[in-house]
């Protein structure tokens, strides 16, 4: 753990120590925390259980879109909400948070295995086009997905569609480079109060010899509100390339990863608060060969003021850090033309950011509210090799900064929404692939804008429609590489490819669309989206082996597409859902004939989910769910790129009290994913293993 690690993990376990400890009991299955401050709006039953659905959209709040509660119906924007029972109750096949969206209309997940990330597509574009939030401070939506646990969120909300104004984009130099909430933005809400103590022990086990072990406890000391949990899973994985795949697995992969967080809010007096959060994540192993070994460690720290200036002014101050450090073996083994072993060297990542954001909202008269801030980052970014000495590959820094405000004024029936932000983006180059660089520093200033409208026709219909656009430079992985440009088509030696001429990206994004209840519980909904991207980076691959890439202008790219839910329950005890979006995506690029006309990367035209939930005798639950995508493309080149098939998916999921105690309960649950064992093919020559289960037994007390 790094030294950094190390000083958020004190700061937040210092806070945990103030003040005597007096403790409370609670149940996170019937009691969901409660907003600190409640400015705007409260909900009317903040309880649930796991077999209940989310509340109907007329009394639901959300933060994503407005950064302060807001009841559904008065935001304009779509927005999806998931509760920690909800949370809990979702088969993550690969331990990653992405997979909660994975059922959601728009969002094509594919994450790639238990230690990669997700590749998949929001609205039709690229994994970078919806950011991920922490508390309303972005996390990177490859990394932290991958790193944060689910137990530390009180729910989750995904705002779809355009979020540019009120949310910046994230300037992360690794994995696809900077990301942009063009296309929409997930915001991981964190636990803040806590009603009653609570201590949940978990132990599991399933296939490829996984084994794991997770705890967690809440209490409340006073004013002190805390929990703090982790834990940590071993596995003797298994192959999860293709045939014939630059993985190249002489051996099952093996991995130990063990995770570690705490979180406490302080209330200060009723009208002031101050929360603070660390996470930190260890993940090692190797990938098949002796000498292809990685250590992986991830600091996340989070620290807020929330404060009511008066009755209808509050103020909200957001610090944090994320450090992202990466270390893995390359070795000299490339076949059929070397069978050798032996250390290459060992490359490595390092990242630091520092997101910060202040706002400060006005309730004004009728319910409207006017939002106005400041926000700001600051990234450090470095790739090295350690073979008889270290080298630097890139190193480069970046910072953005930006203004916004917006206003949503309530008029009768109708939200009115408009909003602009000013953006300063710069990036300073020490060295690219190693060398000098041309030009050391490159800086973009852009203006945006986003506006939309809702109107509640009546008490069972609401019909909305946004607009707004976003703009991403590119980053210091996309213009230098991971790889030198001398290194192309060498074997051995996989990774990206530099592209020092890679130009910046602006986009334009709209949407309509409709939330109707109907008779029977049934809640419906359609929303139709077109969005327009000039010089989209894209990834394109280069090769299969080597296994190379290289970040590309990709011409004016366009997306639309339609998607179309409903979910409902049947006489209160059983739940469905149902969604499908269909999609499609061009490229317009009369420069370059092998580009024009064809699809976005990793973007399918078609993705559909099903699913129902059962609450059964004895407290017992039972969830069935299928999804499917449809064929995706892994390159914009029409000469050289790939088509992989579709695949549809199908999983079951249950869990069975089998002790009960007003002091105590044992739960037993289990899941299958991949019922019929689908072995498809992913980006990068990735393939899902196949059928697999988990079998836990879980103590809370």
């Amino acid at each position: 753990m790094s030294t950094r690690s190390h000083l958020g993990l004190a700061a937040a376990a210092a806070v945990l120590g103030m003040g005597a400890i007096v403790s409370a009991r609670g149940d996170e299955r019937t009691a969901t925390p409660e907003p600190v401050i409640e400015t705007i709006a409260t909900p009317q039953d903040a309880k649930g259980t796991a077999g209940q659905e989310t509340p109907r959209f007329k009394e639901a709040i959300v933060v994503t879109a407005s950064k302060l509660p807001r009841r559904e119906d008065q935001v304009t924007q779509r927005v999806d909400r998931m509760e920690a029972d909800e949370i809990a109750a979702q088969a993550l096949p690969n331990r990653n948070l992405t997979e909660l969206l994975a059922e959601q209309p728009g969002a094509a997940v594919s994450v790639l295995s238990r230690n990669d990330a997700n590749w998949g597509a929001y609205g039709a574009l690229g994994p970078q086009y919806n950011t991920y939030l922490l508390d309303g401070l972005p996390v990177d939506a490859f990394i932290d997905t991958m790193s944060l646990d689910f137990r530390a969120f009180e729910a989750v909300e995904r705002q779809r569609g355009p979020a540019s104004v009120l949310y910046t984009s994230y300037l992360s130099m690794d994995f696809a480079g900077n990301q942009s909430p063009l296309a929409g933005t997930t915001n991981l809400i964190l636990r803040r109060r806590v009603d009653q103590e609570q201590t949940r022990i978990e132990l599991a086990g399933g296939s490829y010899k996984t084994l794991s072990g997770r705890f967690y406890h809440q209490g409340r000391g006073g004013s002190l509100h805390y929990f703090i949990g982790g834990g940590r899973e071993s596995s003797d994985y298994t192959d999860y390339g293709t045939d014939g795949s630059w993985l190249h697995m002489l051996d099952n992969p093996r991995y130990e990863k063990t995770k570690l967080y705490l979180g406490a809010t302080w209330v200060v007096n009723p009208n002031h608060e101050l929360s603070i959060f660390a996470h930190h994540t260890s993940h090692d192993g190797f990938v098949g060969r002796p000498n292809r070994d990685y250590n992986d460690g991830y600091d996340t720290l989070n620290a807020e003021y929330r404060g009511r200036l008066g009755a209808s002014v509050e103020l909200r101050a957001k610090v944090g850090y994320r450090g992202y450090d990466r270390r893995w073996g390359e070795d000299n083994y490339n076949p059929p033309t070397s069978l050798d072993l032996s250390l290459r060297e060992h490359d490595g990542v390092t990242q630091h950011i520092l997101p910060a954001d202040v706002s400060v909202a006005w309730k004004q008269r009728g319910g409207s509210l006017l939002t106005v801030g400041a926000d700001y980052q600051h990234a450090n970014y470095q790739t090295y090799a350690d073979s008889n000495g270290r080298s630097i590959g890139n190193d480069a820094t970046g910072s953005n900064a930006g203004v916004y405000a917006q206003e949503e004024l309530l008029v009768g029936r109708f939200t009115l929404r408009a909003g602009g932000r000013c953006n300063h983006t710069e990036n300073d180059y020490k060295t690219i692939s190693g060398a000098l660089p041309g030009d050391p520093k490159a800086s973009w200033d852009k203006a945006l804008w986003s506006a939309g409208t809702r109107w509640r026709a009546s008490e069972r219909v609401s019909l909305f429609a946004n607009a707004g656009t976003g703009f991403v430079a590119p980053s210091a992985k996309s213009v230098g590489g991971t790889l030198r440009a001398q290194d192309e088509g060498v074997p051995g030696y996989n990774g990206q490819l530099p592209n020092p001429g890679l130009k910046p990206e602006s986009g334009l994004s709209t949407d309509i669309g409709a939330q109707v209840r109907l008779p029977l519980e049934i809640e419906a909904g359609v929303r139709g989206f077109v969005t327009w991207v000039d010089d989209a980076i894209v990834e394109n691959r280069v090769s299969d082996d080597p296994s190379q890439s290289r970040s590309v202008n990709a011409g004016k790219t366009t997306a639309r597409g339609v998607e179309i839910e409903a979910r409902g329950r049947l006489k209160g005890r059983l739940g469905w859902f149902a969604n499908t979006t269909l999609a499609s995506t061009k490229v317009d690029n009369p420069l370059d004939p092998d580009q024009n006309g064809a699809a976005v990367p990793f973007a399918p035209n078609t993705t559909a989910n099903a699913g129902l939930s059962a609450d059964l005798p004895g407290k017992a639950t039972a969830r069935a769910s299928v999804r499917y995508l449809g064929a995706i493309y892994d390159s914009t080149s029409l000469s050289g790129r790939r088509r992989l098939p579709g695949y549809a998916v199908a999983s079951l999921a249950g869990d069975v009290p089998v002790a009960t105690h007003a002091g105590y309960a044992v739960t037993v649950k289990g899941e299958v994913y991949n019922l019929f064992d689908k072995r498809y093919e992913m980006p990068w020559q990735f393939r899902d293993p196949g059928r697999r289960g988990t079998l836990a037994l879980s103590f809370v007390f």
